[in-house]
């Protein structure tokens, strides 16, 4: 079995090396050629903006999996992050993350009796992740927010398929569905949906600012929830923070071909090359990185040592008992290899297992896929949303629009200004910038199709600079497309 390796940046070297030393005494290497490629910073310093070489994509998907550490992303201008394109260029569409309570890895909940142990699966692919930005005014920059039936339901199914295999008897959806009521509102009802296969599971779903707060305040009520990506990310990093920090949270990126293991905490460039990180991390994402092949039994025996090791007070400087010595990377990894065969005595032992590996390397599709939840319903035009770039007030350019708009099948409906109608009526104390959205809608008795919404939009950028229009259309007769604030 290949699997693609990319140490990272900063302190990545020094815990993959680390880790690839514990999984070698535990006898997994055996069934494991790792493949080295090229992915990180040094990428990005001699201007690959994806921050992997053409090598190293094609290594990736000839292997079907990727073990990496954490890898720096420039800030601002230049690359994306090259985490977020990973996960989107191989479909790793479901992240999910494992946060409980680890012996001698000191919280406020552990220092309370409060035992944390639950999952995060997150959306990846989707949300404001696309990175879809354009400045659309002199004062205004925008981020499109993508949420699909067909992406919902992969992630969805994840969820519960991976809950049922663990024996997770509920799951929660986390959603802003009272206010993002198409977007977040789409997410929620595939999820019902989904859940409807998985009779034997319980379901709820909450409010992620509530979730948030429940999260800080009793987290032992949750097992599994499954959240949007931008939501999920913001939640997960919260959640490591109940059980010690990033340090002690293993991610798993999860997708039909390619799937990708990973530290997901910062490169640490202040301690970097002084052989003193915690590993731990990068050591349970490959123990989830074994599980998901079918390596079972190695799995189980790293599990039952790195916790016998963390019980008994085996610690690097950043956490733990400060009475008991602080180990270097190396020392760490060293003496969990000599707990090997050992369980825990005062938590619950891993189960022993078998190896079987059952993971497969992936056949290459001849191209992308389309993927599609519903079929082709009836569709109806009947308005157009036309984005502007105007230094105008309301009333003025509602004068305009009406003017522009006559003779044509449409009316001026409402005008708003970032979401919030302000005409025909609102508030004079709604402050306004120099982006709005007019809405137009067609009148009683005609009929419309995209070509008069085109004829409509030109007219309109005789006068003003058009940002970018959204055709409103319905769905086997209902909106596609959400009222204003204040409608």
């Amino acid at each position: 079995m290949r699997i693609a390796l990319a140490p990272g940046d900063g302190i990545g070297p020094e815990i993959m090396n680390a880790t690839l030393e514990l999984l070698k005494a535990a006898g997994g290497s055996q069934a494991i050629e790792f493949v080295p490629v090229e992915m990180g910073k040094h990428c990005f310093d001699r201007g690959e903006t994806r921050g992997m070489t053409n090598a190293a994509i094609e290594t990736v998907e000839a292997c079907g999996l990727l073990l990496k550490g954490p890898m720096e992303t420039p800030k601002g201008g230049g690359g994306k992050s090259i985490n977020v394109t990973a996960r989107k260029m191989w479909n790793a569409f479901a992240n999910l993350r494992h946060f409980r309570t680890l012996p001698g890895v000191m919280t406020p909940y552990s220092r309370s009796g409060v035992s944390v142990d639950f999952f995060i699966v997150r959306e990846n692919i989707e949300d404001t992740y696309g990175g879809i930005e354009h400045r659309l005014s002199n004062d205004v920059v925008q981020c499109k927010r993508l949420i699909s039936a067909p992406g919902s339901d992969a992630v969805h199914r994840f969820a519960f398929e991976t809950a049922r295999r663990m024996g997770i008897r509920k799951v929660h959806c986390g959603h802003k569905a009272n206010i993002m009521k198409m977007t977040d509102g789409l997410f929620l009802e595939r999820f019902k949906a989904v859940a409807a296969d998985y009779p034997e599971i319980e379901t709820a779903d909450v409010i992620v600012d509530a979730l948030c707060m429940n999260l800080v305040m009793k987290p032992q009520q949750y097992r599994m929830i499954v959240l949007p990506n931008l939501q999920g990310d913001i939640a997960s990093d919260l959640a490591a923070g109940l059980v010690g920090g990033l340090g002690f949270a293993p991610s798993a990126n999860i997708g039909n071909h390619i799937s990708i293991f990973e530290a997901v905490h910062g490169t640490a460039p202040d301690i970097a090359g002084k052989g003193i990180a915690n590993p731990c991390s990068l050591i349970l994402s490959t123990i989830m990185l074994l599980r998901h092949v079918g390596m079972m039994g190695t799995a189980a025996r790293l599990e039952n040592a790195l916790l016998a090791s963390l019980e008994q007070g085996v610690r690097t400087g950043d956490f733990g008992d400060a009475a008991k010595p602080a180990l270097g990377t190396m020392d760490f990894v060293r003496e969990v290899a000599k707990r090997l065969g050992q369980k825990p005595s005062l938590i619950t032992a891993v189960p022993d297992a078998e190896d079987r590996v059952t993971f497969k390397a992936p056949v290459k599709p001849f191209s992308a896929a389309a993927v599609h939840t519903f079929g082709p319903g009836k569709t109806e035009v009947v308005g157009a949303d036309v984005y502007l770039d105007a230094a105008e007030g309301c009333q003025e350019l509602a004068k305009h629009l009406q003017e522009v708009s006559q003779g044509t099948p449409f009316r001026l409906k409402l005008i708003s200004n970032r979401g919030t109608q302000v005409w025909p009526t609102g508030s004079v104390y709604t402050d306004c910038v120099d982006y709005w959205r007019a809405r137009f809608e067609r009148v009683d008795g005609a009929i419309v199709a995209q070509p008069q919404t085109i004829d409509l939009l030109q007219r309109v950028a005789a006068r003003y600079t058009v940002c970018s229009y959204e055709l409103l259309r319905t769905f086997d007769g209902k909106p596609g497309f959400s009222m204003a604030q204040g409608q």
